[in-house]
């Protein structure tokens, strides 16, 4: 099949690659978000798949908005038969949803109806989820709501971040959406609408849902830290500055109170309403990410500081 897709950041890339080496289908055209400004001297930089679209001399649209008239047409012109897209980023309008005649089938990295939304990885590792997984749909009106392909399984480890899982659910993920296309050109597969039963929600992870609250059991304190790493980065207040958090590990014995701070020789606990953690890297305002033992002993913590 003629295929446009649609992504952004890195998550994305191992889905264009596979598509980039599939016999059965030509990537005619990606769309992208806008370059955008990144890093400490703030250039403007190409995303992910635009980059990698660029190295293939393939054609990069980047609307403003997927409603712009003349990406419609662009894409209306192009006449893909249908639309991949991983993490675009966008919103979009029916206009665009029916030009393909295949429509646009979304890899989301849950299994549907459970996490639909923004940060579906974050959201299980915060709840505890033991099993997550990705699916593959046709995208409709209603967010993440569409009738499912395929899907994929994964294990959730005791120690992942939602980066770490993230970037295996990328691979396992591409291979799914690759399946799913072949399915649909050769008309062997068909889409089963979702059940309204176990319908849940993973909204946008902003900077304060990142703040650690201390006040909450070891486990909740360890599954936030993780769900937030690398992105939006786990952090908490000590002496008025932020100071941010890498994963933390439950320490099985009694701890001080809540937020309170233990400097040993070799390790720095934190109170919880349960057990204490031990804190791994920390990074404090304009410094090097550091093991904790060598923030503290430089910062000569004092008996009873806390971590708010």
């Amino acid at each position: 099949m003629r295929l446009v897709f649609a992504g952004t950041p890195e998550p994305a890339v191992p889905s264009l690659r596979a598509f980039l080496a599939s016999e059965q289908h030509e990537v005619v055209a990606v769309v992208t978000r806008p370059d955008a400004q990144a890093g400490r001297g703030r250039r403007v930089v190409r995303s992910p798949i635009g980059a990698l679209a660029d190295e293939h001399g393939i054609e990069v649209l980047t609307p403003p908005k997927a409603s712009d008239p003349a990406f419609l047409a662009r894409l209306a012109e192009i006449a893909p038969d249908a639309c991949p897209v991983v993490a675009y980023g966008a919103l979009l309008p029916q206009a665009a949803l029916d030009i393909p005649a295949h429509g646009w089938v979304n890899l989301h990295f849950s299994l549907l109806p459970a996490w639909r939304g923004a940060a579906p990885v974050q959201a299980a590792i915060r709840a505890g989820d033991e099993i997550t997984g990705a699916s593959t749909f046709r995208i409709v009106k209603e967010l993440d709501a569409g009738p499912v392909y395929g899907v994929v399984t994964e294990q959730i480890a005791a120690t992942d971040t939602a980066g770490e899982l993230l970037g295996r659910l990328a691979e396992s993920g591409a291979k799914l959406l690759v399946s799913t296309m072949d399915g649909i050109a050769d008309g062997s597969l068909r889409a089963v609408e979702q059940t309204g039963d176990g319908v849940s929600y993973a909204p946008k992870v902003t900077v304060e849902d990142a703040r650690v609250s201390f006040a909450d059991p070891a486990a909740a304190v360890d599954r936030q830290i993780r769900a937030v790493t690398p992105e939006p980065g786990a952090w908490a207040e000590f002496r008025g500055e932020r100071l941010k958090l890498g994963p933390v590990t439950v320490v099985d014995e009694p701890g001080p109170p809540p937020g309170e701070l233990v400097v040993e020789r070799k390790r720095v606990l934190v109170g919880t309403a349960s057990k204490p953690v031990r804190l791994g890297e920390v990074q404090a305002q304009g410094k090097k990410r550091m093991a904790a033992t060598d923030w503290a002993r430089g910062t000569r913590i004092e008996q009873g500081e806390r971590l708010q």
